[in-house]
């Protein structure tokens, strides 16, 4: 029996969120084409005859700008020190920029362990040819030692199972940490906030997301079949509350009947959902309203 943790990383936008969704079959971590997407560590459990997997997909490493961007990076950072695995992932690109040598020096500085380390190239459907791949591979090898290079379309799930099989080929011997059911120990609560995140990603301009958090104030089973659920989506400026707002309310209505569909779907039962907008000031720099959003580094 295998089983251990496996760090996903990498610069934002390369598809971590999405990779680990198919590798345990499932929509846990939320996704959308804006960069820092995912802004704290979550945790998924892949379970077959083979052993156990551990996921910890990690916000993208990046150049902070606020605190907030402090905080995603020390999170995505001290994960290194915590997996039994490191799953670097990357796109298909010659092109090796400043974070791509930032995590290459993190491999070297904080893998003293000398933990193994797979390189994804992710996005492989983007190519034409698999030849593409080899000046890939050789920009790469120039910057860190890998113990496999694999391509993979997470969109696509293509390659995915080979990725699967790779990891537990690294993973050492040892008990489950969780039950074979538990896919997440991210509570219900915490995953509609982040699904009501993702809608506001998706619909809003790229001026406005960034600047947003959710937060679930109530969450009431009412009776069985049926939840009533409220949340803030806080934002920084007044100008931002009017846009997610929307003329007539539009815009918070868009957001929020996508957000119950998927809230929906993963609970199995009907949801009334009741969104409110609420402006704090700079909320990205600031510790307390950081903390009272669920951006806690005392909390890992």
């Amino acid at each position: 029996m295998k089983s251990g943790y496996v760090a996903l990383i990498g610069r934002p936008n390369v598809g971590k969120s999405t990779l680990m969704n198919e590798l345990i079959g499932q929509k846990i971590a939320i996704t959308s084409r804006k960069p820092q997407t995912t802004r704290s560590r979550i945790e998924t459990v892949y379970t077959d005859e083979r052993g156990q997997v551990v996921f910890l997909d990690t916000p993208g490493i990046h150049r902070a700008k606020n605190r907030l961007g402090e905080y995603m990076d020390t999170v995505a950072e001290k994960t290194f020190s915590e997996a039994d695995l490191i799953v670097w992932i990357v796109e298909p690109v010659t092109y090796i920029g400043a974070g791509e040598d930032r995590i290459a020096e993190l491999l070297r500085t904080r893998n003293k362990a000398g933990r193994p380390v797979l390189l994804v190239i992710n996005k492989c459907d983007r190519l034409k040819d698999s030849s593409e791949l080899e000046p890939v591979k050789k920009a790469y090898r120039e910057k860190a030692d890998f113990d496999k290079i694999i391509a993979v379309s997470a969109k696509e799930g293509k390659n995915t199972d080979e990725l699967l099989d790779r990891i537990y080929g690294y993973l050492p011997e040892g008990p489950l940490y969780y039950d074979e059911d538990t896919v997440t120990m991210i509570p219900m609560r915490t995953i509609a906030e982040e699904l009501i995140r993702e809608q506001a990603l998706r619909q809003l301009s790229d001026e406005i997301p960034h600047g947003i958090a959710v937060v679930v104030e109530s969450f009431k089973e009412k009776r069985p079949g049926l939840y009533a659920i409220e949340a803030d989506i806080i934002c920084e400026r007044d100008s931002h509350k009017g846009m997610i707002i929307g003329k007539g309310g539009r815009m918070l209505k868009s957001i929020g009947t996508a957000a119950r569909l998927e809230i929906e779907a993963q609970l199995e039962a009907r949801v009334d959902l009741r969104l409110f907008v609420k402006v704090r000031k700079d909320w990205r720099d600031n510790e307390g309203f950081m903390r009272n959003f669920g951006y806690d580094l005392r909390k890992m």
